[in-house]
């Protein structure tokens, strides 16, 4: 296929870095095929290029819709580069539109019909839609969105089975629209960087790991009365927690009341939270509810023993029975301070899991299938 016969593909995040989500759609922009698409890459709330470690031949558009205080939503900043999308879209008249977080899913696919006829829309769902709701972490008019909106992309892809089966069922999703992919996650960059960094582990106290943003539904407020019952049996037992976000105040001054200053850190946003790998004794996932976390497979890419709380049927479903995890029955402080114990007690010094199971998420893999989905979507539009 000659170069000006690509298919032309937009991708579409509100800006570089952040969490899993932003990851997860920089990963997929790097990987996708030069060869077979036209790459762009729309940022909707960035107003620096920070363009570092993106290929050459993705043509970058950064919006650059005014951030806001942050007392202000993240989508309010979405909105804001409404006029600023359309008309990009307008100007590239892409074949095909890749969106990767809920709240900019909902701009595109509101603004879908004043895009040019036949723009194909692939929308990502990054967390389980039911879940952020009962948790109150979304607008009350969310529910609505998902409902009216969501039926109008071609595809929504999900995370994990469970979670396209809440939006079937609890959103009226047709079925037919929605697809299961694998998080690209890099196995090769973090293994390696692994290789680089090794420590060695003789007699080495405790010390774990925790990333995500520091937010209610992330679970550090479980995770640090846990720690302090951990540290009863392992007095030098020590936590780093890798981001940042509104609760740190609040889990700081949690953090002093339990007496635990000297036994955690707060090491805010790392972009490359692997390079905590080697002097980890085991990574834990302290969420009350997720999608299926990046950081999860990037810490299992890296062969970390998993503690996790049952933080979505797609996390259960991932790790239920697999070698060097141990999976809490229920999300409570008692629950993740027993099953850190049980693991801290079966580990040795330094031991490591292969974690066979994160060989689908690997980037060649999940690529491939991002890819498929982009050329099935692609050709139906041409027989439409």
């Amino acid at each position: 296929m000659s170069a000006s016969a690509r298919p032309k593909v937009l991708l579409l995040m509100p800006h570089l870095g952040g969490g899993g989500a932003e990851r997860v759609m920089a990963l997929v922009t790097r990987g996708l095929s030069a060869e077979k698409y036209e790459l762009h890459l729309g940022l909707i709330a960035q107003t620096e290029t920070g363009a570092e470690g993106l290929p050459p031949w993705v043509h970058l558009h950064v919006l650059g819709a005014s951030r806001l205080g942050a007392s202000r939503v993240r989508a309010s900043r979405v909105r804001g580069g409404a006029f600023r999308l359309l008309r990009l879209v307008h100007r590239l008249k892409p074949d095909l539109i890749l969106s990767g977080i809920f709240h900019l899913n909902f701009l595109v696919l509101l603004m879908r019909p004043l895009f040019p006829r036949g723009t194909r829309i692939l929308a990502r769902q990054n967390g389980t839609a039911s879940a952020a709701l009962a948790f109150g972490g979304l607008p009350w008019y969310s529910r609505l969105l998902y409902r009216l909106l969501y039926r109008r992309a071609d595809r929504i892809i999900c995370q994990t089975q469970a979670m396209a089966q809440d939006l079937a069922q609890q959103f009226g999703v047709p079925a037919d629209r929605l697809t299961v992919l694998p998080n690209p996650v890099d196995v090769e960059e973090i293994r390696h960087s692994m290789i680089r960094d090794t420590v060695s582990h003789p007699e080495q106290a405790p010390h774990l790991l925790a990333v995500g943003r520091l937010v209610r539904e992330k679970g550090f407020d479980l995770l640090l009365p846990a720690l302090a019952r951990v540290r009863k049996q392992f007095p030098e037992a020590s936590l780093l927690i890798a981001g940042s976000g509104p609760e740190e105040a609040a889990l700081k001054a949690e953090c002093h009341a339990l007496g635990l200053d000297d036994a955690v850190c707060f090491a805010g946003y790392l972009r490359e939270p692997w390079a905590e790998f080697p002097a980890a004794t085991l990574f834990v996932l302290p969420s009350r509810q997720e999608g299926l976390p990046n950081a999860l497979l990037e810490a299992a890419a890296g062969g970390l023993p998993l503690v996790a709380l049952p933080a979505s049927g797609g996390v259960v479903e991932l790790l239920r029975g697999q070698p060097g995890v141990w999976l809490a029955p229920e999300v409570s402080v008692d629950a993740l301070a027993a099953s850190l114990l049980d693991a801290l007690r079966a580990l040795g010094p330094g031991e490591r899991f292969a974690h066979p199971f994160i060989e689908t998420f690997r980037m060649d893999c999940a690529l491939q299938a991002y890819e498929r989905l982009i050329d099935r979507t692609l050709a139906e539009n041409r027989k439409t």
